[in-house]
């Protein structure tokens, strides 16, 4: 049985990475980045609730008059 000859995989290995780390930087080196970025203003819509206009209470069972 031949016995596998490992002598090529530093090259190979780091020639790979080399060339990846090539090829994502031209990638980033083709995306626009907003130069002055603004904030979005957002208008907030009030919608009117029923319950808005009248009072209400939650009585908890706890707060009840024990009998």
């Amino acid at each position: 049985m031949p016995q596998l000859d490992t002598s090529t995989w530093t090259i190979t290995i780091t020639t790979m990475i080399i060339s990846l780390f090539i090829l994502i930087q031209l990638k980033f080196y083709k995306y626009l980045y907003p130069l002055n970025p603004m904030p979005k203003t957002f208008k907030s819509f009030s919608f009117p609730s029923p319950w808005e206009t009248k009072w209400t209470k939650i009585y908890s069972p706890l707060l009840l008059p024990q009998q």
